[in-house]
């Protein structure tokens, strides 16, 4: 029994290693920055 635990947590840690990686890798969330002007008009009354 505690062999096939071991294993078990062995393929639960490669799995969490692995997806982890592919995170890093492909999972780029960052936001697209684009350069933008909006005019604007002060009232000063």
């Amino acid at each position: 029994m505690r062999k096939f635990l071991f294993r078990f947590l062995a393929f639960i840690l490669m799995l969490g290693i692995i997806g982890f990686v592919a995170f890093a890798y492909i999972g780029d969330l960052s936001p697209v920055r684009a350069e933008r002007s909006v005019p604007v008009t002060i009232d000063l009354e």
